[in-house]
């Protein structure tokens, strides 16, 4: 084999062309000698006379004669053909020009480099599936320029698509294959653009509504070419979509624009047929003269069905629209049905305003804006043009600011029922200690009054959560390890967990240390666990893994940005039941709960939320129905030495505490203050009470009066706590001072760090805890 025929056959024409030609000319010589063969016999065998059979003889030796010259004939003609379909593709293997060898029926044999590699993620054997892409509708293109080049040989068109402007050639190589070239004129110098093949009028216009560009259509339109848009609209500004007034040369007309906003703000203004605007002579009523057009586009009749669409409206759409789909089938969400809408519309009687709706979509969110235009000459003719926008990203901005101010709602909501509840739990909570340090156990009213302490911690507990998701609780942060912290609590979660499901750990063996507070660390893991516990009610497998992670770049992930830096992670996995799509992002949200009532309050995972953010970390939820749901949580690492901090023993405590100072105590809550007062003078201290700062600071105008301790609340009509403490501490500056609050420390952590000798007391607070506190703050 030749290396000119090799390298055909490698192109995929010439080798099975030429073999199938050597077959036809083998099957014209085994004809002919067929015939002479069965001539020979009849003479042979049949025929007596020998006339007759000499004259056979003769006819069958001229019948193969005959044969054998018309084999050899078109053996050199599929010779021929065979060698100039080489030299062909020989040529356009290297043109830089895409090309394409195909048969009748469109079937390619051959593609050039240029053609395969720009076309290699459309493999396809049909020249219409390759084109399908560039533009519109190929198919009728195609046999439109292949029949023009079977008449005269050669063919070509220039069309506009969407990427540009492209000119499609076809050359008749014989009548049963065709090669196909397709240039790019896009790029092409000379002051020529794609827009000026459009037959639609087009305009580029700047930011201050300069006319940049102006194709031939719109220059023909308006007689010359305008400098600015006031030139060429009489009703600004363009809304896309609506009806505005054009200065054409023959006066005021209406058309229906569409405008596309391109880079660096500028936009693209096209003018739309309708009845009013003159039709060039390639436009007409056709819908085909805007299916290229880079705005989306529906034809609607009057009683709701789609009878067109262009390509960017499918696109936007992500659908086929097939014939005799309705718009009901694309989009809801009006309120009310589409076609009243659309009839108003073609009546007149709608005030033409833009509706935002949402496309029917299996497997995402698509929201438009949908502008709607009459059209049409006559009643029987009569529809709207539906021009779309798309706004998805628009609507997601939305829902996401509508969805942080209702958090936001939500936890200031919190925090102020949590204030409020402090108030009178702690005054509930203290009352009772005080009940209970006159009875014993053999008190018949001891076990009613453990009942109420109790009852009110579980509610202090509730609160607490309500103050977490809020992001105001008291936080003890201190520097641990983490797995330490796990260790310490398998025993209870193993508890939780029970004996239908496994629980294992996997750490690290050289995680990092991170500040959190320990305490409410193990709250958001119990939270995680039990969730999990509940996803398999069947049994399965709880993983709770730790690892140090580095992140060298931002991490942005489900609408928030991690910094770079050093985290550990945990994470919790389990087996379960999965979250859906829908559902996972209101997780998070209070009360939100899709167990039954009873089973849950909706405050697990808000309050696991609440205390990874005000740690500082980050919690994400990986989940995929069936299979499996694991909770992420990132904490910054620590560089600090773990402390090792021992806690005293408090037995013994409330009892032992005797004082002999005196406190101001200034609190608004009647309740409150009686119960502290109380408190302390039980345990020796001297108390002077005051209900507001104002009189607080009146009974320290007295120079003679000693006062050891200021006990105040934070939070208080008129001045507040840190604000009359200031004053009073500029006459008695060695005064120590404690702070209580039912918000929490941080919401007033930098006025407190300013005053010397503070300290901070959350409330509900115990007696015990009231009384130490003093002590320690005066010792």
């Amino acid at each position: 084999m030749t290396e000119e025929s090799s390298h055909i056959e490698r192109g995929g024409v010439g080798g099975p062309t030429k073999q199938v030609l050597l077959h036809e000319s083998r099957a014209h010589s085994v004809t002919a000698f067929a015939v002479l063969g069965f001539c020979a016999m009849i003479a042979s065998f049949l025929v007596i006379q020998p006339e007759l059979k000499l004259g056979l003889l003769a006819f069958s030796v001229a019948l193969a004669v005959f044969a054998g010259a018309v084999s050899l004939i078109k053996f050199f003609q599929a010779r021929k053909k065979s060698y100039a379909t080489q030299a062909l593709v020989t040529l356009v293997e290297h043109d830089a020009t895409p090309c394409f060898l195909a048969d009748f029926d469109g079937n390619v044999a051959y593609r050039n480099e240029v053609a395969d590699d720009k076309f290699r993620d459309r493999a396809s054997d049909a020249l219409v599936r390759i084109l399908a892409e560039l533009f519109a509708n190929p198919a009728s293109v195609l046999f439109r320029l292949q029949s023009k080049a079977q008449a005269l040989g050669s063919a070509r068109e220039d069309i506009v698509t969407r990427k540009g402007h492209i000119r499609l050639a076809v050359n008749a190589v014989d009548c049963d294959m065709f090669m196909w070239r397709l240039e790019d004129l896009s790029d092409r110098g000379g002051g020529a653009r794609a827009a000026d093949a459009l037959s639609l009028p087009m305009l580029t216009a700047g930011p201050t509504g300069t006319v940049l560009y102006m194709n031939e259509a719109f220059r023909r339109l308006l007689g010359g070419r305008a400098k600015n848009l006031s030139g060429v609209f009489s009703d600004l500004p363009i809304v896309s979509g609506h009806v505005h007034k054009v200065l054409s040369e023959s006066g005021e007309i209406d058309s229906l624009v569409a405008e596309v906003p391109s880079h660096g703000g500028r936009r693209e203004i096209y003018l739309l047929p309708g009845d009013d605007l003159p039709q060039g002579p390639d436009v007409g009523a056709d819908w085909d003269a805007i299916e290229e057009l880079p705005v989306p586009l529906l034809k609607i009749s009057a009683t709701g069905d789609v009878l067109a669409s262009n390509h960017e409206a499918r696109t936007l759409l992500d659908s086929r629209i097939p014939m005799g789909c309705r718009v009901s089938d694309l989009l809801e969400g009006l309120g009310r049905p589409l076609t009243d809408w659309i009839t108003e519309t073609v009546e007149g009687k709608g005030t033409g305003a833009p509706q935002f709706l949402e496309a029917i979509h299996e497997t995402k969110e698509i929201h438009v804006q949908v502008s709607l235009n009459p059209a049409g000459s006559s009643e029987d003719t009569a529809h709207v043009i539906a021009v779309l926008s798309d706004v998805t990203e628009f609507k997601n901005l939305e829902q996401q600011f509508v969805q942080s101010q209702k958090m936001q709602a939500i936890g200031q909501l919190a925090g102020g029922v949590a204030h409020d509840f402090n108030n009178l739990l702690t005054a509930i909570s203290g009352h009772c200690d005080l009940l209970l340090l006159r009875h014993d156990q053999e008190d018949g009213d001891f076990a009613d009054l453990v009942q109420i302490h109790e009852n009110a911690n579980r509610a202090a507990a509730l609160v607490g959560q309500l103050l977490a998701y809020s992001r105001k609780q008291n936080l003890q942060p201190e520097i641990i390890d983490l797995r330490n912290t796990l260790s310490e609590s398998t025993h209870l979660l193993n508890r939780l967990v029970g004996e239908r499901l496994t629980l294992t750990l996997d750490h690290d063996p050289d995680l990092r240390p991170i500040r959190a507070d320990k305490r409410q660390l193990e709250q958001v893991l119990m939270n995680l666990v039990v969730n999990a516990r509940d996803a398999m009610p069947n049994g399965g497998n709880i993983r709770i893994e730790t690892e140090n992670c580095v992140l060298a770049e931002p991490l942005h992930r489900d609408r928030v940005t991690v910094p770079a830096g050093h985290y550990v992670v945990l994470r919790v996995h389990d087996t379960g039941t999965g979250i859906p799509d829908d559902k996972r992002n209101k997780i998070f949200e209070p009360f939100w709960t899709t167990k039954k009532s009873g089973d849950g309050t909706g405050l697990g995972l808000s309050t696991a939320y609440g205390i990874v953010k005000q740690t500082g970390g980050y919690i994400f939820v990986d989940s995929e129905v069936g299979v499996e749901t694991t909770f992420s949580i990132m904490i910054p690492s620590h560089d600090a030495p773990i402390e090792h901090v021992e806690k005293p023993t408090t037995a013994g405590n409330s009892a032992s505490i005797n004082g002999d100072g005196v406190v101001l105590l200034v609190e608004d809550e009647a309740p409150v203050r009686a119960f502290a007062s109380r408190a302390l003078q039980l345990r020796g201290f001297t108390v002077l009470e005051a209900d507001c700062a104002e009189s607080a600071l009146a009974l320290l105008s007295d120079p003679t009066l000693e006062v050891d301790l200021f006990l105040t609340d934070v939070i208080m009509p008129g001045k507040d706590g840190p604000t009359w403490v200031r004053e009073a501490l500029a006459e008695r500056p060695d005064t120590k001072v404690i702070f209580v609050s039912g918000y929490a420390e941080e919401s007033f952590g930098e006025d407190q760090k300013s005053i010397p000798n503070s300290v901070f007391l959350p409330k509900p607070f115990s007696l015990t805890e009231l009384t130490k506190t003093v002590h320690d703050q005066l010792h």
